[in-house]
């Protein structure tokens, strides 16, 4: 699954921000599916991951008139997704005083306003440059264009546990090379990256 490219978004998104539900449709049938494997993740529930996904939507048809083309809409969405997430852990200690979680520690994180996005997006970015060629190959499919492991064997052929060991690899030369905040953060950012 590849990214949307940026001009086309710009104008889906201009379509949106008039009303046009098709440009909705097309942006909830791409973003959707992401937004749910991601949230799948953090959530572990078929129903909340659909509640969040509808909840992100909602969000954006309600907020159409103010939506800005010429801003990343990943990112925007990222925001959403981020703070419904970290409502939900909120009520979620609240009620059950599940403060040791470590889904919660993830979420020990500055506000969203203090997020840096393109800061971490350049050195997300660096880390994986310096992975070995086939290694940020077969992330970069992994995570940049959502391919699954048999797609990527199939693609690049070679077998599937070559590929998860590769991924693994990859992802644990990512954890030693950033921060706990920032690391959280570049699983929200998986999603998201161009």
């Amino acid at each position: 699954m590849k990214l949307i490219p940026r001009n086309i978004e710009e104008q889906l998104v201009k379509k949106l921000k008039k009303g046009d539900i098709l440009a909705f449709n097309e942006l909830f049938d791409f973003y959707g599916k992401r937004l749910y494997s991601f949230s799948m993740g953090y959530l572990k529930s078929d129903p909340e991951c659909e509640e969040l996904v509808q909840e992100v939507f909602t969000k954006v048809w309600e907020r159409r008139s103010e939506l800005k083309e010429e801003l990343s809409f990943r990112s925007y969405l990222f925001t959403i997704a981020f703070n419904i997430i970290r409502k939900y852990f909120r009520s979620r200690i609240q009620q059950s005083k599940y403060i040791e979680s470590s889904v919660l520690n993830d979420f020990h994180l500055e506000t969203s306003e203090n997020i840096d996005y393109n800061s971490l997006k350049k050195h997300i970015e660096d880390i994986v440059s310096a992975m070995p060629a086939r290694r940020k190959e077969i992330f970069i499919k992994s995570r940049f264009e959502g391919l699954s492991v048999c797609e990527i064997a199939q693609e690049l052929n070679i077998s599937r546990k070559t590929v998860e060991n590769q991924l693994t690899e990859a992802l644990k030369f990512l954890r030693n090379n950033l921060t706990r905040n920032q690391l959280a953060l570049a699983l929200f950012f998986s999603l998201f990256v161009s």
